[in-house]
């Protein structure tokens, strides 16, 4: 097993205007990886109610993750297994689905800002987040 697995907020960083944050996630990218339809549509909701990117832009962007990186699907059985582990761990509910899809997929690597760097998930999926300069590779 391994694989690198990218949450929303992470990917939202490739455009960014903070230069090395869009620069290490270019590299991470470069190594491919997975995302599930629950990463694509968070990053369709930041796109165009935050960013404000218009709809072409924003089925652009979506575009050119989708041919970089495998997509996950979202099942019942995702589904299932995200609310069970948002419970445990106290994720929120669509981290919780993120999570499951990364383990579905079965990715070692959880590239996320926002959930708890280093923690270990079912004793095989690692979180870690990239702009870390202590905990982070490649």
């Amino acid at each position: 097993m391994s694989g690198s697995f990218f949450d929303s907020n992470v990917l939202l960083y490739a455009t960014s205007l903070d230069r090395a944050k869009a620069d290490r996630v270019n590299r991470l990218l470069d190594s491919g990886g997975t995302i599930s339809v629950q990463v694509l549509n968070e990053i369709s909701h930041v796109a165009r109610r935050k960013f404000g990117m218009s709809w072409d832009d924003t089925k652009s962007f979506l575009s050119t993750i989708k041919d970089l990186l495998t997509v996950e699907p979202l099942t019942i059985d995702t589904h299932e297994i995200g609310l069970r582990l948002a419970e445990r761990y106290g994720f929120a509910v669509y981290d919780g689905f993120i999570v499951a899809a990364a383990l579905a997929a079965n990715c070692d690597t959880l590239w996320s800002e926002d959930m708890q760097d280093g923690l270990i998930i079912e004793k095989r999926l690692r979180i870690v987040n990239p702009f870390d300069r202590t905990r982070a590779s490649p």
